[in-house]
């Protein structure tokens, strides 16, 4: 079905308000009226001009079609008629009849394909064809990212959120506006899982339901803990003696601190697993501790001494393996 460019039937931008709408209408009819115009194809262009009106004119019909993407949903049909000319001088269609001054007085029947796959036949307002029916459309579904704290998904929680989401202003036009939502948060989420939040898109034209929101989750950056999957990565500070001789030390996890074995000789840059200390789920991930070896500082005479003992004791090049 080919898709109809209402607004550039009318040669106006998709923002055009009532009253310029208003005035394309009048200015192209005038010119394709059968009864007036010289113009060899001027009974379908007036059709044409008549059936989007229909539907620019009108808050609920146009906000349905609005949530059509330009070119409709699936294929499009090229050679779709450029507007007829733009042009919006008050004075451009004085005189002419437009029989009642609001209404585009058309017949239903004689609209395309395209109109009556969205409204119907004889969803023509005001018109002799009588019966002005419902739209029923239903609205978009949207998608919206948000950030989490770790913790967050680790446990389980609800937060409120704000997004700036859309909605149909008073004169049917689909427009932003900010929206607090109650959100929950699963015990267990992953980052790029979507949660749908039903009927919380843009809202449904006439009895048609709303299309849902689905939210991609994303982690805020945390200052412990790094996520692979379901796995964390935690750096793990020791002493050179702690990497050295093996010892048990406390190591934190989102549940709490924890006891960590750390093997004699452990070198820095070493990940020790916790199985099952990540991310919880139906497989729960692990929590990799990567030790770092922080030297204590020099900073007094008994300190001094202990590094110079060692260097005069230990044949240790850590450069050995460079052939340095």
């Amino acid at each position: 079905m080919e898709y109809k460019n209402y607004y550039e039937t009318l040669g106006v931008e998709r923002s055009a308000g009532d009253d310029e709408i208003k005035r394309a209408y009048r200015k192209l009819a005038r010119k394709y009226h059968p009864d007036v115009s010289k113009e060899a194809d001027a009974e379908d262009r007036f059709k044409d001009v008549n059936e989007a009106y229909e539907v620019l004119r009108d808050p609920e019909k146009r906000a349905a079609y609005d949530q059509i993407p330009p070119g409709g949903y699936g294929r499009t049909e090229a050679g779709q008629r450029p507007g007829a000319g733009a042009g919006t001088g008050r004075g451009a269609d004085s005189g002419f009849d437009f029989h009642g001054g609001g209404f585009t007085g058309a017949d239903a029947s004689d609209f395309s394909d395209f109109f009556e796959s969205m409204f119907g036949r004889g969803y023509a307002g005001g018109g002799a064809a009588g019966g002005r029916g419902t739209a029923h459309v239903r609205g978009q579904d949207h998608t919206a990212r948000i950030e989490v704290d770790l913790e967050d998904a680790f446990t389980g929680s609800t937060r409120t959120v704000s997004l700036r989401a859309p909605a149909i202003d008073e004169h049917g036009h689909v427009v932003e506006r900010t929206r607090s939502l109650k959100v929950t948060v699963p015990k267990g989420v992953r980052a790029g899982q979507q949660l749908r939040l039903t009927g919380q898109g843009t809202p449904g034209i006439g009895d048609a339901p709303a299309g849902d929101l689905y939210l991609e989750i994303g982690f805020r950056t945390h200052p412990l803990y790094r996520l692979d999957g379901s796995d964390l990565i935690v750096d793990l500070p020791v002493a050179p003696w702690e990497a050295a001789l093996g010892a048990t030390v406390k190591t934190p996890t989102p549940a709490g601190p924890v006891d960590l074995k750390i093997p004699p000789n452990s070198n820095g840059g070493r990940r020790l697993r916790l199985k099952g200390r990540g991310m919880p789920g139906r497989t729960p991930g692990d929590l990799y501790a990567v030790l770092r070896i922080v030297l204590p500082p020099a900073d007094s005479d008994a300190a001094r001494k202990l590094y110079q003992d060692m260097a005069d004791t230990m044949a240790f090049n850590p450069r050995a393996a460079m052939g340095v």
